[in-house]
């Protein structure tokens, strides 16, 4: 192994006892990737799938002139992502290469990425974009309504290109009762964005204000109409007064001014002519709907009556429907097994049971087996474990022996302590002293020790040695009284 370098070739020759396993030259592989460093590549999209429905990575190859390679992006970074990927796409790749041991496939995996070049600008816009869609500008229900016929429209753009010759071509070619104020503004260029905010300003300060302004520009590439991508340009249009209808560049161009104004139209033209319906149009619209109206109320009692015939003959088809199915489900609850023979459901519990108690037999006889051969290999382990039981035995023999010699006579002098404290207790209870003839006199539930506790006609109890005796007091005599 020590011919091998980081190129996978030997610097020694080759020998039968130096080959290694599959395994082993992956891993010589693999480390060899893990010591390149982190890499920022520039590459074409191409391939490109995902996210995938089940893991969410991404995975696609990147292509220049000549050569091309697989690559990796997780879930976690493509969820971090301000813009999708797709095919054509030139980017810069941050990450390392990385390889699948289980097929030898080496893959770069992209920690981050980014667009080039114009990408870079598009990234830019797609990130304000996002910006101001989480701060609701691009909600639909903050869209204003553009008057269906505006009376006084203020155009907001260059005066002297063609746009606003375009703009005042139609709006006299389709409705020239329509009033135009032309507010003059740059729309390229350095200042474009703060000269279109005061041209919005001054729009929406005309008295009486329009019905609506027209922010318009002719076509031109990606970078000339990134004055409409300006943020506070897009924070005016969303803030102006008066409903802004947008026309910038051509059909395919969708600039962040489009994306908050009330309305987006795909040309400037397509913008005066949302905002100025033709006279012969509204008039055609007119005489379209007055017919429709009398079509409509013409129509409707025999509507209704054909309604009226077909609710019965749905009804008529639902009855005998909902009879026909009724009808089904009690044929096929007939032919259920159970109702058909009812023992079947016995004897197919009565073949489960009797096949559930074959396997219990077999399962009691197998684990008496097996727990006898356990009992058989523990009977010597027993045996063995029991070999010393005589000598330990022997041993508590005599230490039996020896706690019968010293317990007596450990014993005897409490047992003489014990022997005359009983003697002296004995001697002083109450009870023998009632034993040798005494009695206590109990008054009231207490012991009597006067005569002064009785009086003639009060209850008296006497307590013997063997029970008590109740009275009544016919006469108290104190010592020393004499009849």
């Amino acid at each position: 192994m020590d011919g091998w370098n980081l190129t996978g070739a030997s610097s020694a020759p080759a020998k039968e006892e130096d080959a290694v396993s599959v395994s082993q030259a992956i891993d010589i592989a693999a480390g060899a990737l893990d010591r390149i460093p982190q890499l920022c590549v520039l590459g074409e999209v191409t391939g490109f799938r995902g996210p995938n429905a089940r893991s969410g990575h991404c995975y696609f190859q990147i292509k220049d002139d000549s050569s091309a390679m697989d690559c990796i992006i997780w879930k976690g970074t493509y969820l971090k992502r301000a813009f999708d990927l797709r095919d054509g796409m030139q980017v810069h790749l941050t990450g390392s290469f990385n390889l699948y041991k289980a097929q030898g496939k080496m893959s770069f995996v992209a920690r981050s990425f980014s667009l080039a070049g114009e990408g870079m600008l598009r990234q830019q816009v797609a990130a304000l974009a996002e910006k101001l869609r989480r701060e609701g500008l691009m909600d639909e229900s903050r869209r204003r309504r553009i008057p269906a016929f505006c009376s006084r429209v203020a155009v907001v753009t260059s005066l002297s290109g063609a746009v606003i010759d375009d703009v005042k071509r139609t709006l006299r070619r389709r409705n020239p009762l329509v009033e135009l104020i032309c507010v003059g503004s740059k729309v390229q260029g350095e200042g474009a964005p703060e000269e279109l905010i005061e041209g919005l300003r001054r729009a929406a300060a005309i008295t009486p204000a329009p019905d609506c302004i027209l922010l318009v520009r002719g076509g031109g590439s990606f970078e000339d109409l990134m004055t409409f991508n300006d943020e506070s340009l897009a924070r005016a249009v969303a803030a102006c007064p008066v409903p802004v209808v947008t026309g910038i560049g051509h059909e395919p161009d969708t600039s962040i001014c489009d994306m908050v104004g009330d309305r987006r139209c795909s040309t400037p033209t397509a913008a005066a002519e949302s905002v100025a319906p033709a006279i012969t149009e509204l008039a055609e619209l007119l005489a379209a709907r007055e017919h429709r109206l009398v079509q409509s109320f013409t129509s409707m009692a025999a509507s209704a009556r054909a309604d009226l015939d077909a609710s019965s003959m749905r009804a008529g088809r639902a009855m005998t429907q909902c009879l026909a199915q009724m009808d089904a489900a009690l044929a096929a609850s007939a032919s259920r097994p159970c109702l058909m023979r009812p023992a079947f459901m016995v004897e197919q519990r009565s073949m489960d049971l009797a096949r559930s108690a074959e396997r219990f037999s077999s399962a009691l006889v197998q684990s008496q087996q097996r727990y006898a051969r356990e009992l058989d290999a523990l009977s010597p382990r027993l045996a063995a474990s029991t070999s010393g039981l005589a000598a330990k035995r022997h041993a508590l023999e005599l230490a039996a022996s020896r706690l019968s010699a010293a317990g007596p006579a450990m014993l005897s002098e409490p047992a003489a302590r014990l022997a005359q404290g009983a003697a002296k207790l004995d001697a002083l209870s109450p009870l023998g002293v009632l034993a040798r003839g005494y009695s206590i006199a109990y008054s009231q539930d207490r012991v009597a020790t006067s005569t002064s506790a009785f009086a003639p006609g009060s209850r008296l109890r006497v307590r013997l040695a063997d029970g008590d005796v109740y009275g009544t007091v016919d006469r108290v005599e104190p010592s020393g009284t004499v009849d």
